[in-house]
């Protein structure tokens, strides 16, 4: 069905539009979202441009692609679109990775994603808020910053343990000091809100 012209998706939709995949598709495959897609899924954000998720198997990567292919996508930029939704741009992921980020862990392990709507053939989730900060921030522009934020305000989170995992994470990108650099900021924006202490931001600052 043709939306009427916009350029921002609600999770809503989303889950309306894989619903119809799911009237198609005759494999199974897991879904992640990440970035403002998961946000926007978990209702943390109102809606998202860009959908972004992690097909965390291969071979389901691979089937995925070929059915949106024969159901019309088509390549656009990065990602795909469908011409019913030419505004809309998605982009998968596979594996561990999102955007240039490598996670820790799969999106599929305990914990590390949040059930949003399993359907028979479909498992869509939304990356855990934890590792969604982590991968954002090592974007770190500032729709990114503030979209953090509102996902550490939101969760009930353990600042000491995100910058643990934050502090792993950035041990294996080839610019770890600006990564820090970057959750720093992100810290900073955090107690300007009364999120975190002094001493919060101290420790961080510690890891320069």
């Amino acid at each position: 069905m043709v939306r009427a012209i916009k350029y921002r998706i609600t999770g809503m939709e989303l889950i309306e539009t894989i619903d119809n995949w799911e009237h198609l598709i005759n494999f199974k495959v897991n879904l992640i979202g990440c970035g403002g897609t998961a946000l926007t899924l978990l209702e943390i954000k109102d809606s998202t441009k860009d959908i972004d998720m992690i097909v965390p198997v291969q071979n389901e990567y691979e089937r995925l692609m070929t059915f949106l292919r024969s159901i019309g996508y088509q390549e656009k930029g990065n990602g795909l679109a469908h011409p019913d939704d030419p505004n809309f741009q998605y982009q998968f992921w596979t594996g561990n990775r999102v955007f240039t980020t490598g996670l820790l862990d799969s999106p599929l392990e305990p914990d590390k994603n949040i059930l949003i709507k399993k359907w028979k053939h479909i498992y869509l989730g939304a990356l855990n808020l934890q590792d969604l900060i982590i991968t954002k921030m090592f974007r770190g522009t500032q729709v990114d910053l503030d979209d953090c934020v509102a996902a550490f305000a939101a969760s009930k989170m353990n600042p000491e343990a995100l910058l643990e995992r934050y502090a792993e994470s950035a041990k294996y990108d080839l610019n770890p000091e600006k990564m820090i650099m970057n959750f720093i900021i992100f810290t900073e924006a955090l107690a300007e809100k009364g999120l975190v202490n002094k001493s919060f931001l101290e420790k961080a600052a510690s890891y320069k």
